[in-house]
């Protein structure tokens, strides 16, 4: 234990071999106490997962440069519930940080997103947490700019407050550092992913499926994420897990007039 240092936990949904984690951890390690539980292979796209229907194990194992780490067959929601109530149950986390992601978490990716899931359940436990996302899927990504933000993002999270259930969700241009504009907060864009189910034949003849598809982005608004991305800005975005559509509670009150038929 590292006394008057914060906690820090971090995780991510690419397993314990993604060069991203490393490279956070790199970024978090001046600033903390860092624990690290990531999940034992890779757990992309998981969404909010949690694991309820097999037993939910948990590993230590240690780096070749001395780091332990913890490895579970959990999903990354499931790393931070068993941080906080297995592994540091007996401590307060100061911070959660996921990450750095193979790739974008920006407009509609975030709700399929696991980097975001870990740090959203963080967030329904009152824990200041970060995604942290990298525009670039390569397995040989260069991290070395995201790892100046994320050091960047953690050192100012740190040292200053978090409104109660809120998390970041850090989207961070590929472009070396020189080209990367400056930070913007920014709001989620409008957009979906257009998907195609691509079929295919195993060797004995059946059918199989790979999803496929691309992000269309359709809103152009300058606060948005992806125009922040497009023009070489570090997106930050506040998010919360209260999806009310509040605005529109009005447009169902229609639906009230149902009344139950007596006889």
């Amino acid at each position: 234990m590292e006394k008057d240092r914060p906690l820090i936990l971090v995780t991510n949904d690419d397993g314990f071999e993604a060069a991203g984690i490393w490279a956070l951890v790199e970024a978090v390690l001046p600033h903390g106490e860092v624990v690290i539980i990531t999940p034992d292979g890779p757990r992309s796209a998981m969404g909010h997962a949690i694991t309820m229907n097999v037993p939910l194990r948990i590993r230590e194992f240690e780096s070749p440069n001395g780091i332990k780490y913890y490895r579970t067959n959990g999903t990354p929601s499931d790393c931070v519930k068993l941080g906080q109530r297995v592994v540091l149950r007996d401590r307060k986390i100061d911070l959660v940080v996921s990450g750095i992601n193979h790739g974008s978490n920006s407009s509609a990716s975030l709700l399929y997103s696991g980097t975001m899931a870990a740090a959203i359940e963080a967030s329904f436990e009152g824990i200041p947490a970060i995604g942290f996302s990298l525009l670039d899927y390569s397995e040989k990504a260069d991290f070395t700019a995201a790892k100046i933000i994320a050091d960047y993002v953690v050192k100012k999270a740190l040292a200053h407050p978090f409104p109660e259930h809120i998390c970041l969700n850090v989207n961070i241009p590929k472009s070396p550092i020189e080209g990367i504009n400056g930070i913007k907060i920014t709001k989620q864009a409008h957009g979906y992913w257009h998907e195609d189910m691509v079929e295919r034949e195993d060797a004995f003849g059946r059918p199989y499926y790979w999803l496929t598809g691309h992000l269309v982005t359709k809103d152009c608004d300058e606060n948005a994420c992806q125009c922040a991305l497009d023009n070489h800005y570090v997106s930050i975005q506040p998010v919360q897990f209260d999806m009310t559509a509040y605005k529109h509670i009005n447009d169902f009150k229609y639906l009230e007039q149902w009344k139950i038929t007596k006889e």
